[in-house]
């Protein structure tokens, strides 16, 4: 079955959306079935997955979005790169890769496995919406538990969490023993 009409549809709304499109919200869109807006995502990212397209379809947290090919960001950067773009210190991506990595995770963790105060850290990845209070553990005091955001999956290009690159078995164990230590206390 042709689907260049459904595709061609679901392709303009994607191109009109500044963020990700869930499935759902395609079909209400357009009006079409889940079906037919799962096989024109599918027909889509064949498309673009061609080599001499500049553009890919990208799942993203749960819904898709168009943008160009990763490839290609360098060249596009100094003209349509945001300007106010200031980049994460090593300390702020450092936190930002413990809570990635041990979420859901508090504050108390977060120094422990630092080394060092992180409130100025959580405060400043709460602000750039890279990271969200997620609940309160059921410890004394009640600390606040801390997650990533559809933020963070969006910059780093990532569907889900699941995707993180594996930790090599010295980073896991770093990992782990600051966890054990936690549950001694």
């Amino acid at each position: 079955m042709p689907l260049d009409d459904e595709a061609a549809l679901i392709e303009a709304v994607l191109f009109l959306e500044n963020e990700p499109v869930e499935p759902a919200t395609l079909s209400k869109i357009t009006k079409l079935g889940p079906e037919v807006v799962t096989q024109a995502l599918e027909y889509l990212t064949s498309k673009y997955d061609e080599p001499h397209h500049g553009l890919e379809l990208i799942h993203i947290a749960d819904g898709y979005r168009i943008q160009p090919k990763e490839h290609l960001l360098d060249a596009l950067r100094d003209r349509y790169g945001k300007k106010n773009d200031s980049r994460l210190s090593r300390a702020a991506l450092e936190t930002l890769s413990i809570v990635a990595y041990s979420q859901p995770i508090t504050r108390v963790e977060i120094e422990n496995l630092r080394g060092v105060a992180a409130d100025g850290m959580i405060r400043l990845l709460l602000s750039r919406d890279l990271i969200k209070e997620v609940g309160r553990k059921e410890t004394p005091g009640k600390p606040v538990q801390y997650g990533t955001t559809k933020q963070f999956l969006k910059l780093f290009r990532l569907s889900s969490i699941s995707e993180l690159p594996k930790l090599d078995e010295l980073e896991e164990e770093r990992f782990r023993s600051n966890e054990e230590g936690e549950s001694e206390l």
